[in-house]
């Protein structure tokens, strides 16, 4: 799944620049020989990076070119994974987690206050082109559900009222911090750490004093 379809305005041409034509060949060079196919992941990556945050058709064809593969094939891959995107996104790319963890934890309550702030729904982008929105499945943080990820970066425990909190931060071009918006350290429980409470240091003074 996509952040939508493939957008019908084009650039006539993509060509990587020469920092990440270097990056292209190193990522190849980490496959045995025969084998750079493999580093079609992180050409694409690279690619969308490059041209704000999505891939034209034309690096599709630079891609295929540069690895040896029929641009269908390159495609394929594209369109199979939501981390690619094939058409313009906001500059603040929001991807709201809808699987089971994040849904007993509140993701509707999350969907809703983007829903509300922002005017758009899945796949969509506000008007001035600020924010879009896509719905996906499983983040990989479930421990620490809800969670939106805003272009590289995980905001855990929401609500909604933290995530209206978030959006308006970032509609000024103020990012928070990443990480949990409760104030948790990693996967701790809500309300605080129960185990492993004290440091080797404190462990050892107390050892000393007896």
């Amino acid at each position: 799944m996509t952040a939508g379809p493939i957008a019908a305005e084009q650039p006539a041409t993509f060509a990587f620049t020469p920092e990440n034509l270097e990056k292209a060949d190193a990522l190849i060079a980490k496959y045995p020989a025969g084998r750079g196919q493999s580093a079609v992941m992180g050409l694409l990556d690279l690619a969308q990076r490059q041209h704000d945050n999505w891939i034209p058709m034309a690096a599709i064809d630079v891609i295929g070119e540069k690895l040896g593969m029929a641009p269908i094939r390159v495609l394929e891959v594209a369109t199979f994974y939501s981390m690619y995107n094939l058409a313009p996104v906001g500059a603040y790319y929001l991807q709201a987690c809808r699987t089971t963890p994040c849904w007993l934890r509140g993701s509707d309550s999350v969907i809703k206050a983007i829903k509300d702030r922002l005017g758009i729904a899945n796949k969509g982008m506000s008007a001035d082109g600020k924010f879009s929105l896509l719905e996906v499945e499983c983040l990989g943080a479930c421990a620490n559900a809800p969670i939106l990820q805003v272009n590289d970066d995980f905001y855990e425990d929401l609500d909604y009222d933290k995530t209206v909190s978030l959006l308006d931060a970032l509609a000024r071009d103020e990012v928070p911090t990443p990480g949990s918006m409760a104030g948790r350290t990693g996967a701790m429980p809500a309300p605080g750490a129960t185990s492993l409470t004290e440091t080797a240091g404190q462990e050892t003074s107390a050892a000393g004093e007896d």
